[in-house]
């Protein structure tokens, strides 16, 4: 069995995100949706609320799993008993800092190989800081994050909101 570990902080998870899962099960037999946190982030969903998430989005497609990992991902990675790393490129603002953590990943294990994927086209510019800004005033997200995640960014905005007066 090949398994693909797919590290994030998914906060939240978008369509693209789901849009790499799919393609790249075509190419391994497992891939794991790892949730990191995030020490130069600050994440909006707890990471629970973040795999639950996933879990509810990749429900039903055969081989996707979420997990959370602290620590080194290429520890995680020999762990899961996993060959990849899963990384998605959109732009070629991307590249240069994937291609940093991918060197680095390979002289910390060199066994483990990163395989890079592009989104498809309706995905290209799509981030999770974009869905989160996009919601904070009210917009619209629908079609580039899974219902149920929607309908939490409405909520925890609105909770936000409602906090600061």
């Amino acid at each position: 069995m090949r398994t693909a570990i797919y590290p994030g902080t998914f906060d939240p998870l978008t369509n693209g995100h789901l849009d790499l899962i799919k393609r790249g099960l075509c190419m391994f037999d497992r891939i794991i949706i790892a949730v990191a946190p995030s020490l130069k982030k600050q994440p909006l969903f707890t990471i629970e609320e973040r795999l639950a998430f996933i879990k509810s989005a990749v429900k039903g497609l055969k081989g996707a799993e979420a997990a959370a990992f602290d620590g080194l991902l290429v520890d995680y990675v020999r762990k899961s008993k996993g060959v990849a790393i899963l990384r998605g490129l959109r732009a070629v603002s991307d590249f240069e800092y994937e291609l940093q953590i991918a060197l680095m990943n390979r002289r910390l294990n060199h066994s483990i190989e990163t395989v890079f994927m592009m989104p498809s086209e309706e995905y290209t510019f799509l981030t999770s800081s974009i869905i989160k800004e996009v919601t904070s005033f009210g917009g619209s997200v629908k079609g580039f994050v899974p219902e149920k995640v929607e309908e939490a960014l409405r909520e925890k905005f609105k909770t936000l909101k409602g906090t600061r007066g």
